[in-house]
């Protein structure tokens, strides 16, 4: 499709990809300036500081009026809110327990399963697979390696859980918010939730100015932005096709990590990328509807 002026004009599918890919690249980029905090409030103190101030510079922009959240309404945004907040809480646990790679290994089974689950085609789980098989190799995960912490396990398994619910409150949200203003309002859900853990284990530490500074930081490429891209890229893509995209971010966090902290990659890391980048290339093309028979509601709403 061209526009006015001969050129090709993206279409929802286009700008959907892109949306996913930056909210990647921000969150990985995020995760690595979140490295200092973990030392100082701890990993839930890190994950209350990150939802807190992300849902303090949301409303702030936002100013989502509270006569928008009806009785129809309410319960998307506390599922919405909850799902985040028990998300970031969780992965935590379980990256505290076990090797990263493993971890989000395990919680991407949320997302893979998902799209399984509501791809009315058999090639979904052929791309789900080669997915899962691409991640697994960027974790490292085969024979010969040692058994996981049970505990560790099933903290990424609730993670990954969650992170399915994500999915599809997002899409929720989307529908009855315009805007961001329901993201704005579940990172509020989500902080409340997180601020009793978070508080007993970052102390005063919280208070402090550099904690807070990294905070904000975090707050703005972890939880805000990011979430804001995933928000807009929902109304694009459809949920399964989004599902297979979001396992691409092993693959963007092995390239951050070896342009910013120097960490180099083997080939099973190498080869995994690739599998994820095709799978997840596959995933699009068959995702791809007709504009006929696009849903209304994946069009982003007035502002």
């Amino acid at each position: 499709m061209t526009g006015p002026d001969g050129f090709p004009r993206p279409d929802g599918t286009a700008q959907g990809v892109a949306l996913v890919v930056a909210a990647a690249f921000v969150t990985q980029t995020g995760a690595a300036v979140a490295v200092g905090l973990f030392d100082e409030v701890g990993a839930l103190g890190a994950v209350f500081l990150r939802l807190a101030l992300a849902a303090v510079l949301l409303c702030a922009v936002v100013r989502p009026p509270l006569r928008a959240v009806t009785r129809q309404n309410v319960g998307v945004v506390l599922g919405f809110g909850v799902a985040l907040g028990g998300m970031n809480m969780l992965i935590y646990q379980a990256i505290a327990r076990l090797p990263l790679g493993v971890a989000v290994t395990v919680e991407l089974l949320g997302p893979l399963v998902l799209s399984v689950v509501l791809s009315r085609r058999l090639s979904g789980l052929l791309w789900a697979g080669l997915a899962l098989a691409g991640v697994l190799l960027l974790s490292g995960v085969g024979p010969g390696t040692e058994i996981p912490d049970l505990a560790g396990v099933l903290f990424a398994l609730a993670a990954a859980g969650m992170w399915a619910c994500y999915i599809l409150l997002s899409r929720q949200a989307g529908r009855s918010f315009p805007g961001i203003q329901g993201l704005a309002l579940a990172m509020a859900v989500g902080a409340v939730l997180a601020a009793p853990f978070g508080i007993v284990s970052g102390g005063a530490a919280l208070l402090q100015p550099g904690v807070l500074l990294v905070g904000v930081a975090v707050a703005l490429m972890s939880s805000a932005l990011p979430y804001a891209l995933e928000l807009a890229a929902l109304r694009r893509l459809p949920a399964e096709t989004f599902s297979i995209l979001v396992s691409m971010a092993p693959a963007v966090a092995a390239l951050v990590g070896w342009l910013i902290l120097g960490q180099g990659m083997g080939p099973g890391e190498i080869a995994g990328m690739g599998l994820v980048i095709v799978a997840s290339a596959a995933a699009v093309r068959s995702g791809r509807r007709p504009p006929s028979r696009q849903p209304e509601a994946l069009a982003p709403p007035a502002p």
